[in-house]
């Protein structure tokens, strides 16, 4: 039997998610002992202090399967943001409840909308289910809200709003999401992507649980531990919906998706609003930084940047730039996979971080694009 007629017709033309390169795979490539990875949007610091010791008691558990419910912190998470349990779904980063709700929604021939450059997985999880993705520009490197909603038919399932966008780092703000919920249609469920929400202190800047979800508005909230709180290698996010959309997600998780030391670490990580603060603020100093840098080199870099990372166009294909920036030892992201082959992502890192990568890319950046 033929490959064709074997697999799955809606995946033949698929192009599988593109991770950010790990550093021991450069290391070993280019012979390389100091490698800098501003690639994969990760918190510049690990797990906190109380995460640390978590996995440490959880370490001498390991022959048992995790708690298949995540009971414990579906129950903190819950109490956290004074929701229901049944209104708490978790999974395997952010990324898998995306997964999780596009299997529990999506046939063949339904549609989802969505601002593009934007989040490949949106993308993809649709595709993979043989539904229609529908991308729509961005305007001023920010999802186009009023575009979006003249882009939703009977058919659309889903729209996505990525605030801030990944990767541009751009967000929309409270008026225009109030204007977007004032006009979507009903049938629509939106999913509110906030997986960097704490890096935001704006009062424009809205919660999306608190004013969109509480308000009844028909939306899954999705927010992550794998970001400020430093538990990328972990996997563990999580969204803010309402029951139905919730046991929905259930029925296609796989079993055990969100390890026991996963759990343990979200769990002891939630409360320390001292730390998040802390990280915070270091993070924006440092994007300042990393802003001028890419600047300085005669970018054109999208903004205002509100996350963990900056975004910008070198003006051409960015291939020759990744390969000399990772010959000086310098993860960047190429965003080919997001729809922006001509850009660059780059993760604010530690002070020391954004020094090496200030300077290599001054090193480069002429020899590369002019």
């Amino acid at each position: 039997m033929s490959t064709e007629r074997f697999f799955r017709r809606s995946i033949s033309e698929l192009v599988p998610y593109e991770p950010g390169k790990p550093i021991e795979e450069v290391q070993r490539e280019l012979g390389l002992e100091r490698v800098v990875k501003l690639a994969s949007n990760e918190g510049s610091f690990g797990p906190f202090p109380a995460a640390l010791v978590a996995l440490e008691r959880n370490a001498r558990e390991l022959n048992r399967y995790p708690d298949g419910g995540a009971y414990a912190l579906r129950a903190r998470l819950a109490d956290l943001h004074g929701v229901k349990f049944e209104e708490v779904a978790v999974s395997a980063g952010a990324d898998g409840v995306i997964d999780c709700l596009s299997q529990a929604v999506l046939d063949d021939g339904d549609e989802i909308v969505c601002g593009w450059p934007s989040f490949p997985s949106y993308v993809i999880d649709a595709v993979k289910l043989g539904a229609r993705p529908v991308r729509v520009e961005l305007r001023n490197d920010k999802y186009d809200l009023d575009a979006l909603l003249a882009a939703i038919t009977p058919r659309t399932k889903l729209v996505y709003l990525c605030v801030p966008n990944n990767p541009t780092g751009t967000t929309n703000s409270r008026a225009e999401l109030d204007k977007y919920w004032d006009q979507v249609p009903a049938h629509v469920l939106t999913v509110l992507d906030q997986a960097y929400f704490e890096y935001i202190d704006d009062p424009a800047y809205p919660d999306g649980i608190e004013e969109y979800f509480k308000s009844g508005r028909r939306v899954i909230v999705l927010r992550t531990f794998s970001k400020i709180y430093g538990l990328a290698g972990l996997r563990v996010g999580y969204g803010i919906a309402s029951s139905d959309v919730v046991t929905e997600i259930g029925k296609v998780r796989r079993a055990f998706d969100v390890t026991s030391a996963a759990q343990v670490a979200a769990l002891a990580s939630i409360g320390d609003e001292q730390e998040i603060a802390r990280r915070r603020a270091l993070c924006a100093r440092e994007r300042d930084g990393v802003i001028g840098a890419l600047a300085r080199a005669g970018f054109d870099v999208a903004g205002p940047a509100v996350g963990n990372f900056v975004y910008a166009d070198v003006g051409e294909d960015c291939r020759p730039l990744f390969d000399a920036l990772l010959r000086e030892g310098v993860i960047v992201r190429p965003l080919h996979g997001f729809g922006a082959p001509s850009a660059i992502r780059v993760t604010v890192g530690t002070p020391e971080e954004n020094s090496i990568f200030a300077e290599a890319l001054a090193k480069v950046a002429t020899t590369v694009t002019k």
